[in-house]
């Protein structure tokens, strides 16, 4: 089951100077982490600082082939993903490949943060938008 909005991610090439502008938003980095597998550093931005607020997640690249450097190249920083918590990961991924979301990810893999676990989701060309399922070893949303 998709317990909530977890973040959403924004693919920058400066993630000092995307900081900059969410700070004067009034919003203040959290947890930061990488993610090996994808080859991309990670920021988590909030309002409250508090574990399920739903957060900005600046996504950059540490490598030439990370998976956010065809977004960098063809349409600049922006909009990359909606994450999605959910309750039972591999369920989840079963019931959106039934649905006809395009399966990125043939298994899950280590997220940014602690204990997190995620797969990617392409839905296709009527949105044109990535969807990242997450479970975490401690849901961090009411079940």
């Amino acid at each position: 089951m998709i317990l909530g909005i977890d973040h959403v991610g924004v693919a920058v090439k400066d993630p000092e100077a995307a900081g900059k502008l969410l700070t004067a938003l009034g919003m203040s980095q959290g947890e930061t982490g990488t993610a090996d597998e994808y080859g991309v550093a990670c920021e988590f931005w909030g309002l409250s600082g508090k574990p399920e607020e739903v957060s900005v997640e600046l996504v950059s690249p540490t490598r030439e082939d990370s998976s956010v450097q065809s977004q960098l190249a063809k349409k600049g920083p922006g909009a990359y993903h909606i994450a999605l918590e959910v309750d039972d990961l591999a369920a989840e991924m079963t019931r959106l490949r039934s649905q006809g979301f395009v399966q990125l990810d043939a298994e899950p893999c280590a997220g940014a943060r602690e204990g997190m676990q995620v797969a990617f989701f392409y839905l296709g060309r009527a949105a044109g938008f990535l969807i990242e399922l997450v479970q975490y070893s401690t849901p961090r949303r009411a079940q």
